[in-house]
């Protein structure tokens, strides 16, 4: 026990060490993490205990898919559903097939080659959730496709997990057992949530200490339940998360037990580069390079076709797909039950924890710098747009529109925007590269077009020279200036408003000539719609309100703050 804690402590002192150091150079943090590991174990050896590290690593996987469980809302996938439960699945069997037949070529034993394609197959719910989630990307269009192929995988994933370790004896009497008892447990699951849960949680809801301690003792519960049926205890554990996802107190849930989720988030990276054998590195170096080639550059390809077919625009269908060019936690799982139960080598097991440590690593990083990835790869995307996305007749466009306001983004802040608009007459377009969200539009008779406003060809579309007002609610820097910039050329008197994350980048805009910026901390859609109300047609105070406003974010710049205690012309 006071080596865990000795080893624990370890961890903790290096990964905050190695966080802190590339923090100053602002490097994404999960290399730090991994980085530590490969000190503390490989390189200097002050943790080789490999009974140690197999616990560590579960007790960070557990914990973490708990949370990953709880913050997954079902009900925001509905609209991304054929393309997360076909798309995923046709993915799936691409990548298993690929990875499958390339393993055999390699010399890889039926066995392995057998692991291999699975390993490959599956993208980590865990990382990909937690960078989103960091990036508040969430609720994007993107974030929910990304999160619906996630948990079709990891329903695979959970399936293979049940029916490997039967493969030395298999018959189709245990594949049946295992798979009633997995629909099972389930059902439990289920029954629980509906009808048990939400008297326990609304009782516990009285004591936050009560709350916490009952939301950790139903993970518990649901990891020892999986684990006596056969299971592995992070399946448990991440289906107590998904069981407990919908209840009423599930904020208040992931609000209390969100603080674990950092520690064990870094338990789990650490543990990734302690699992590292660098003696057995130099055996795979060809098989690591090419498996690396197959998911950093193949598979985001495949997924990208398989969004573009499902009439997905060409920036939606990019960063989703590289999004998911890691390998999965369940990889890791699924690579170390089959080294205990003897049906793959050291190799193949080490061969995994590379390409874990590798593809999570160049996954944090193309999180930091997919925009302008993106705009480097918008030739190349150009093949994208054969693919027939008129099926979804996305566009309802009047022949001939004048003075009418072109609303780009039909977020949260859009909506209100457009909701105002409406109850004063204006004409208005909407633009918006959500395909569900444009049928909507259309349903309502609302002149709109589905398109990503980085893209030239659509602003030349939108007919800038007739209207009298754009309102960009989309917080992407570079298309913002984008539109400013076309905006002009065709008008130079049109009013713009635009959207920014940062004091910098709202500066930056109103240099490039925006009439106003948009900084969702600081008001909310209800005030730009008083602001739109009050200025419509009055350049005067446009101009006086945009330089209160300039003044105001320098003033909060040199003092160092982002967010206001007030703010001017609120109503």
């Amino acid at each position: 026990m006071q080596n865990m804690f000795y080893d624990i402590g370890l961890m903790i002192v290096i990964a905050a060490a190695f966080a802190f150091l590339v923090k100053l150079i602002r490097q994404p943090l999960i290399p730090a993490y991994v980085l530590a590991g490969i000190l503390l174990g490989p390189t200097l050896g002050l943790i080789t205990d490999m009974g140690t590290i197999k616990i560590l690593s579960e007790m960070g996987i557990t914990f973490l898919l708990y949370i990953v469980g709880l913050e997954i809302d079902f009900r925001k996938l509905r609209n991304v559903g054929l393309v997360a439960t076909l798309g995923g699945t046709i993915q799936i069997l691409v990548l298993f097939s690929i990875g499958l037949i390339t393993a055999a070529i390699l010399g890889f034993l039926p066995m392995e080659a057998l692991y291999i394609g699975i390993v490959l197959s599956f993208s980590s719910t865990m990382v990909v959730v937690k960078l989103l989630s960091d990036k508040r990307e969430l609720d994007t269009l993107h974030g929910r496709i990304i999160v619906g192929i996630l948990l079709t995988e990891d329903f695979y994933a959970i399936l293979a997990l049940s029916v490997l370790p039967i493969l030395n004896k298999f018959s189709i009497l245990l594949l049946v057992a295992s798979i009633l008892k997995g629909i099972g447990v389930v059902i439990i699951a289920f029954i629980a949530s509906k009808f048990l849960f939400p008297h326990l949680f609304k009782f516990a809801a009285k004591s936050q200490e009560l709350l916490f301690l009952l939301s950790l003792g139903v993970c518990f519960l649901f990891a020892a339940l999986f684990s006596y049926v056969g299971f592995s205890i992070v399946i448990g554990a991440f289906m107590a998360g998904v069981t407990l996802a919908n209840l009423p107190y599930n904020v208040e849930i992931i609000s209390k037990v969100s603080s674990l989720k950092d520690f064990f988030a870094t338990i789990f990276f650490v543990s990734l580069g302690l699992q590292l054998i660098l003696s057995s590195v130099v055996k795979i170096v060809i098989p690591v390079i090419l498996f690396l080639l197959l998911i950093l550059f193949i598979k985001p390809i495949i997924t990208l076709f398989i969004c573009s077919f499902f009439g997905y625009e060409k920036r939606t269908s990019f960063l989703t797909s590289f999004s998911l060019n890691e390998i999965s936690e369940f990889s890791l799982i699924i690579a170390a039950q089959g080294l205990i139960l003897g049906q793959i080598s050291q190799e193949v097991f080490s061969l995994t924890v590379i390409l874990a440590i590798t593809t999570i690593v160049a996954t944090s990083y193309f999180f930091n710098f997919h925009d302008p990835l993106y705009r480097k790869a918008l030739r190349l995307l150009a093949f994208f747009d054969r693919f027939p996305i008129a099926e979804f007749e996305l566009e309802s466009m009047p022949k001939t529109v004048r003075n009418h306001v072109i609303i780009c983004g039909y977020n949260r802040i859009g909506y209100s925007i457009v909701k105002k608009l409406r109850s004063l007459r204006k004409k208005i377009l909407v633009v918006d590269f959500n395909p569900e969200v444009i049928k909507k539009m259309i349903q309502q008779n609302i002149p709109s077009i589905y398109g990503d406003i980085g893209d030239i060809e659509l602003l030349r579309r939108l007919n800038l020279k007739s209207a009298k007002m754009v309102i960009s609610t989309v917080p992407t820097m570079q298309d913002n200036l984008l539109l400013i910039r076309q905006a002009r050329e065709y008008k130079k008197d049109i009013i713009i408003y635009v959207t920014a994350n940062h004091i910098e980048e709202a500066l930056a805009l109103y240099d490039a000539g925006a009439d106003y910026v948009i900084l969702p901390h600081f008001l909310g859609g209800e005030h730009v719609s008083l602001l739109i109300d009050a200025f419509t047609g009055d350049i005067n105070k446009i101009i006086e309100n945009k330089l209160n406003h300039i003044n105001e974010l320098k003033t909060r710049k040199e003092l160092g703050h982002e967010h206001p205690m007030h703010h001017p012309h609120r109503g």
